[in-house]
């Protein structure tokens, strides 16, 4: 259950830090956004300066071409002066001027054509120098309208690169939140299947519990039950005398009595029953002995089948109740307590045998549920 419990925290602690996470990209997808909004305002500006540029550069264009054509123009009217002045003769008109000095008619006639020929040269002259001018003028426009043409398209070329760099930008941020928003419902399904898990390993282990102090709790009553003399338990089994424990099975120093004196080992446990107390048989099945065995004092063994016999020592003088052969029921009063053979008080020395020797009794007879 404590496993279960981790990895529903562990879970729960990646679902905080992806919510975390989502947080900051939802922010970075926001910004740049933004960006490519404020890189697509820039573009706009600089497309209108580019397409203004190009706008203004046309008509500068068409006022130098304009200019060109008047000064053309001009040039040839010029040439079409000078041709008339040749093929009229300036020379011979001086000539005739000269020559009709006492014609006072045709010298006010001669001078009047004379005169009208300088002003058409002077006026034909003006036009195509203003026409020349206009010309030189709006080359030279022209050529700074060329000029800013092209700063006009490094500036759009680099407002679309800026834009397609915040795009792009843009692009790459709401990638990250979508994977990010993906990762979020996985960690999410992640996390309800462990919290389930959780939940049904915490309702299995408090079934478990439930179970457990069930048992428990049987196995209490049970012992408690067990803990009385001569009341059979589940397993079959009683405890064979009252009292508590005076000497447990194992180690033990020698004891000697007028009955003599017992081995170092003590193959047994013995029971503080005190005098004439009611001995029972901890299972069923036939005496196979019934008599004075040397330090057991009166002793009384039973065959509970399987290889199992149990042992009942120092029973009192006269307190021997079964023999030999007799088939005894579990709980059945057998004898009654004293301190015959090696033994220097009443009480019961209790012992089990298995396959024809002696084992523990308190841990097999704490196997059955009977505990002393």
């Amino acid at each position: 259950m404590q496993a279960a419990k981790a990895n529903t925290a562990a879970a729960a602690a990646a679902v905080e830090q992806i919510k975390a996470l989502l947080v900051q990209l939802e922010q970075n997808v926001a910004a740049t956004r933004a960006e490519a909004e404020r890189r697509t305002d820039e573009l706009i500006v600089a497309q209108q300066k580019y397409d203004d540029a190009v706008r203004r550069a046309d008509e500068i264009q068409a006022q130098a071409d304009a200019s060109a054509a008047e000064a053309d123009t001009a040039k040839r009217n010029a040439g079409q002066v000078a041709a008339q002045l040749y093929r009229t003769g300036g020379n011979d008109l001086t000539m005739n001027l000269v020559l009709d000095q006492g014609d006072a008619k045709a010298t006010d006639e001669l001078l009047s054509r004379l005169g009208n020929m300088d002003k058409m040269v002077e006026r034909t002259s003006t036009v195509y120098r203003r026409a020349q001018e206009k010309s030189n003028t709006a080359r030279s426009l022209g050529a700074q309208a060329e000029v800013a043409r092209g700063e006009r398209e490094q500036l759009r070329i680099a407002a679309e690169e800026a834009l397609q760099a915040a795009l792009e930008a843009q692009a790459a941020a709401e990638a990250a939140l979508a994977e990010s928003q993906q990762k979020k419902i996985e960690l999410d399904q992640q996390l309800k299947f462990l919290q389930d898990t959780e939940a049904k390993t915490t309702a299995a282990y408090e079934e478990g519990e439930r179970i457990r102090k069930e048992e428990e709790r049987r196995r209490m009553e049970e012992a408690m039950r067990s803990g009385s003399p001569g009341v059979v338990a589940s397993s079959g089994w009683a405890r064979p005398a009252g009292g508590y424990i005076t000497s447990g099975y194992g180690a033990r120093g020698s004891i000697c009595s007028g009955g003599g004196c017992s081995g170092s080992f003590h193959y047994a446990v013995d029971l503080g029953t005190g005098c004439s107390a009611p001995i029972y048989a901890a299972n069923s099945g036939i005496v196979r002995f019934a008599g004075w065995s040397g330090t057991y004092g009166n002793y009384v063994q039973i065959d509970h089948g399987g290889g199992i016999w149990t042992g009942y020592a120092h029973i009192r003088p006269g307190g021997t109740f079964v023999g030999v052969g007799q088939w005894v029921d579990a709980g059945q009063n057998i004898a009654s307590s004293g301190t015959t053979g090696a033994s220097t008080g009443c009480h019961l020395h209790f012992e089990v045998w298995e396959g024809g020797g002696r084992i523990n009794p308190i841990s097999f007879m704490a196997d059955r549920g009977i505990y002393f």
